[in-house]
Protein backbone atom coordinates (compact mmCIF):
# COMPACT_ATOMS: atom_id res chain seq x y z
CA UNK A 1 0.00 0.00 0.00
CA UNK A 2 2.64 2.45 1.04
CA UNK A 3 4.50 1.76 -2.59
CA UNK A 4 1.11 2.83 -4.44
CA UNK A 5 1.16 6.02 -2.05
CA UNK A 6 4.42 7.00 -2.67
CA UNK A 7 4.29 6.37 -6.36
CA UNK A 8 0.84 8.25 -6.61
CA UNK A 9 2.67 11.00 -4.90
CA UNK A 10 5.51 11.05 -7.46
CA UNK A 11 3.52 10.95 -10.41
CA UNK A 12 0.96 13.73 -8.56
CA UNK A 13 4.31 15.88 -8.05
CA UNK A 14 6.20 15.63 -11.12
CA UNK A 15 2.88 17.08 -12.82
CA UNK A 16 2.45 19.97 -10.42
CA UNK A 17 6.69 20.53 -10.98
CA UNK A 18 6.47 20.62 -14.42
CA UNK A 19 3.46 22.94 -14.02
CA UNK A 20 4.53 25.26 -12.26
CA UNK A 21 8.22 25.69 -13.61
CA UNK A 22 6.61 25.81 -17.50
CA UNK A 23 5.81 29.46 -15.76
CA UNK A 24 9.32 30.67 -15.01
CA UNK A 25 12.07 31.91 -16.21
CA UNK A 26 15.89 30.94 -14.96
CA UNK A 27 19.04 33.15 -14.94
CA UNK A 28 22.08 31.24 -14.35
CA UNK A 29 25.39 32.88 -13.42
CA UNK A 30 28.63 31.14 -13.24
CA UNK A 31 27.42 28.33 -15.10
CA UNK A 32 31.16 27.82 -16.71
CA UNK A 33 32.25 26.53 -13.65
CA UNK A 34 30.65 22.92 -14.31
CA UNK A 35 30.07 23.27 -18.34
CA UNK A 36 33.60 23.48 -18.64
CA UNK A 37 33.98 19.92 -16.81
CA UNK A 38 31.33 18.44 -19.01
CA UNK A 39 32.89 19.38 -22.19
CA UNK A 40 35.71 17.67 -20.94
CA UNK A 41 34.28 14.71 -19.61
CA UNK A 42 34.90 15.43 -15.80
CA UNK A 43 32.07 14.79 -13.58
CA UNK A 44 31.68 16.98 -10.54
CA UNK A 45 30.42 17.08 -7.50
CA UNK A 46 27.45 19.36 -6.62
CA UNK A 47 26.65 20.80 -3.09
CA UNK A 48 23.53 23.13 -2.17
CA UNK A 49 21.74 23.62 0.84
CA UNK A 50 18.66 21.31 1.09
CA UNK A 51 15.64 24.23 0.97
CA UNK A 52 16.69 25.06 -2.53
CA UNK A 53 16.29 21.68 -4.13
CA UNK A 54 13.00 22.06 -5.72
CA UNK A 55 14.15 24.23 -8.67
CA UNK A 56 17.31 21.93 -9.57
CA UNK A 57 15.06 19.04 -9.74
CA UNK A 58 13.61 20.83 -12.83
CA UNK A 59 16.40 23.02 -13.97
CA UNK A 60 19.05 20.36 -14.09
CA UNK A 61 16.15 17.34 -15.12
CA UNK A 62 17.36 14.61 -17.50
CA UNK A 63 21.27 15.05 -16.94
CA UNK A 64 21.36 11.90 -15.16
CA UNK A 65 22.89 13.36 -12.11
CA UNK A 66 23.32 11.08 -9.20
CA UNK A 67 22.03 12.74 -6.26
CA UNK A 68 21.91 11.39 -2.15
CA UNK A 69 18.33 11.03 -0.54
CA UNK A 70 17.76 10.07 2.91
CA UNK A 71 15.38 7.12 3.58
CA UNK A 72 13.02 8.62 5.45
CA UNK A 73 9.28 8.74 4.31
CA UNK A 74 9.85 12.47 2.85
CA UNK A 75 13.21 11.50 1.14
CA UNK A 76 10.57 8.24 -0.27
CA UNK A 77 8.07 11.26 -1.99
CA UNK A 78 10.94 13.55 -2.77
CA UNK A 79 12.93 9.97 -4.60
CA UNK A 80 9.96 9.27 -6.64
CA UNK A 81 9.68 13.20 -8.03
CA UNK A 82 13.63 13.18 -8.52
CA UNK A 83 14.06 10.24 -10.50
CA UNK A 84 10.77 10.89 -13.05
CA UNK A 85 12.78 14.10 -14.06
CA UNK A 86 15.60 11.93 -14.54
CA UNK A 87 17.89 11.60 -11.54
CA UNK A 88 19.53 8.34 -10.32
CA UNK A 89 18.91 8.19 -6.76
CA UNK A 90 21.10 6.87 -3.81
CA UNK A 91 19.65 6.66 -0.86
CA UNK A 92 20.91 7.39 2.73
CA UNK A 93 22.28 10.28 5.08
CA UNK A 94 24.59 11.45 7.72
CA UNK A 95 22.24 10.13 10.76
CA UNK A 96 21.49 6.45 8.77
CA UNK A 97 22.67 4.44 5.99
CA UNK A 98 24.92 7.51 5.14
CA UNK A 99 28.11 4.80 4.77
CA UNK A 100 25.89 3.06 2.42
CA UNK A 101 24.80 6.19 0.54
CA UNK A 102 28.27 7.61 0.19
CA UNK A 103 29.49 4.73 -1.02
CA UNK A 104 26.72 4.89 -3.79
CA UNK A 105 27.84 8.23 -4.70
CA UNK A 106 31.61 7.57 -4.82
CA UNK A 107 30.72 4.22 -7.35
CA UNK A 108 28.65 6.78 -9.58
CA UNK A 109 31.32 8.92 -9.68
CA UNK A 110 34.00 6.63 -10.55
CA UNK A 111 31.79 5.75 -13.41
CA UNK A 112 31.94 9.06 -14.71
CA UNK A 113 28.69 10.71 -13.81
CA UNK A 114 27.88 13.69 -11.68
CA UNK A 115 26.95 13.49 -8.67
CA UNK A 116 25.02 15.74 -5.88
CA UNK A 117 24.35 16.33 -1.97
CA UNK A 118 22.72 18.28 0.14
CA UNK A 119 25.19 19.18 3.18
CA UNK A 120 22.75 20.03 5.16
CA UNK A 121 20.28 17.37 4.77
CA UNK A 122 18.61 15.25 5.80
CA UNK A 123 17.65 16.77 9.10
CA UNK A 124 19.58 20.01 9.26
CA UNK A 125 20.97 22.33 11.33
CA UNK A 126 19.99 24.34 8.57
CA UNK A 127 22.82 25.76 6.48
CA UNK A 128 25.49 24.31 8.22
CA UNK A 129 28.02 22.29 6.10
CA UNK A 130 28.61 18.95 7.49
CA UNK A 131 32.13 17.83 6.61
CA UNK A 132 31.21 14.08 5.42
CA UNK A 133 29.51 15.69 2.27
CA UNK A 134 32.99 16.31 1.50
CA UNK A 135 34.14 12.44 1.62
CA UNK A 136 33.20 12.07 -1.96
CA UNK A 137 35.43 14.69 -3.45
CA UNK A 138 38.47 13.21 -1.02
CA UNK A 139 38.14 9.83 -2.34
CA UNK A 140 37.56 10.59 -5.64
CA UNK A 141 39.16 13.82 -6.44
CA UNK A 142 36.30 15.67 -8.21
CA UNK A 143 35.97 19.33 -8.38
CA UNK A 144 33.43 20.24 -6.02
CA UNK A 145 30.63 22.75 -7.54
CA UNK A 146 28.74 25.03 -4.56
CA UNK A 147 25.44 26.26 -6.39
CA UNK A 148 22.74 28.64 -4.78
CA UNK A 149 19.30 29.16 -6.00
CA UNK A 150 16.88 31.92 -5.33
CA UNK A 151 13.35 33.09 -6.73
CA UNK A 152 12.44 36.51 -7.15
CA UNK A 153 9.16 35.35 -5.47
CA UNK A 154 8.43 32.02 -3.95
CA UNK A 155 7.21 30.64 -0.24
CA UNK A 156 9.29 29.05 1.99
CA UNK A 157 7.80 25.71 3.91
CA UNK A 158 7.67 26.36 7.90
CA UNK A 159 10.00 23.63 7.94
CA UNK A 160 13.65 23.22 9.11
CA UNK A 161 15.19 23.90 6.20
CA UNK A 162 12.55 26.43 5.37
CA UNK A 163 11.87 24.67 2.00
CA UNK A 164 11.52 27.09 -0.84
CA UNK A 165 8.71 27.22 -3.84
CA UNK A 166 8.77 29.45 -6.10
CA UNK A 167 5.86 31.60 -7.13
CA UNK A 168 4.45 30.91 -10.64
CA UNK A 169 5.85 33.23 -13.35
CA UNK A 170 9.09 34.09 -10.76
CA UNK A 171 12.39 34.47 -12.47
CA UNK A 172 14.69 31.67 -11.04
CA UNK A 173 18.27 32.72 -10.32
CA UNK A 174 21.03 29.42 -10.40
CA UNK A 175 24.47 30.13 -9.04
CA UNK A 176 27.41 28.05 -9.59
CA UNK A 177 30.71 29.49 -8.25
CA UNK A 178 34.56 28.67 -9.17
CA UNK A 179 35.16 24.59 -8.29
CA UNK A 180 37.15 23.63 -4.98
CA UNK A 181 39.01 20.48 -4.57
CA UNK A 182 39.62 18.41 -1.60
CA UNK A 183 43.06 16.87 -0.94
CA UNK A 184 43.26 13.15 -0.42
CA UNK A 185 45.38 13.15 2.32
CA UNK A 186 42.71 15.65 3.76
CA UNK A 187 42.62 15.08 7.97
CA UNK A 188 39.74 15.70 9.35
CA UNK A 189 40.43 18.71 10.82
CA UNK A 190 41.18 19.78 7.37
CA UNK A 191 37.89 18.45 6.39
CA UNK A 192 36.12 20.71 8.87
CA UNK A 193 37.73 24.05 7.81
CA UNK A 194 37.06 23.30 3.90
CA UNK A 195 33.34 22.65 4.92
CA UNK A 196 33.47 25.85 7.02
CA UNK A 197 34.56 27.85 3.89
CA UNK A 198 32.11 26.43 1.36
CA UNK A 199 29.41 26.60 4.39
CA UNK A 200 30.19 30.35 4.41
CA UNK A 201 30.44 30.65 0.42
CA UNK A 202 26.81 29.08 -0.12
CA UNK A 203 25.61 31.70 2.17
CA UNK A 204 27.39 34.65 0.85
CA UNK A 205 25.64 32.95 -2.78
CA UNK A 206 22.43 32.89 -0.83
CA UNK A 207 22.29 36.35 0.83
CA UNK A 208 22.76 37.44 -3.21
CA UNK A 209 20.01 35.55 -4.66
CA UNK A 210 16.99 37.44 -5.24
CA UNK A 211 13.76 36.76 -2.34
CA UNK A 212 16.27 34.35 -0.02
CA UNK A 213 15.90 34.30 3.39
CA UNK A 214 18.00 31.54 5.07
CA UNK A 215 15.90 29.98 7.91
CA UNK A 216 17.00 30.13 11.42
CA UNK A 217 20.13 28.52 12.11
CA UNK A 218 23.73 28.51 13.11
CA UNK A 219 26.19 30.32 10.47
CA UNK A 220 29.27 28.05 9.14
CA UNK A 221 31.10 31.57 9.67
CA UNK A 222 30.86 32.01 13.71
CA UNK A 223 33.42 29.69 14.93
Amino acid sequence: MSDIRFESAGVLGTGLVGALFATTRVRRVGSEHYEEFRRLGQPVVFVFWHGQMLPLVHYHRHERIVVLISEHDDGEYLARVAERNGFVTVRGSSTRGGTKGLRGLVRAAREGRDVALTPDGPTGPPREFKPGALVVAQMTGLPVIPMSVGASSGWRFKSWDGFMVPRPFSTITIEYAAPRFVARDATRAELAEVAREIGVELNELAARAPSDRPPAGPDPGDA
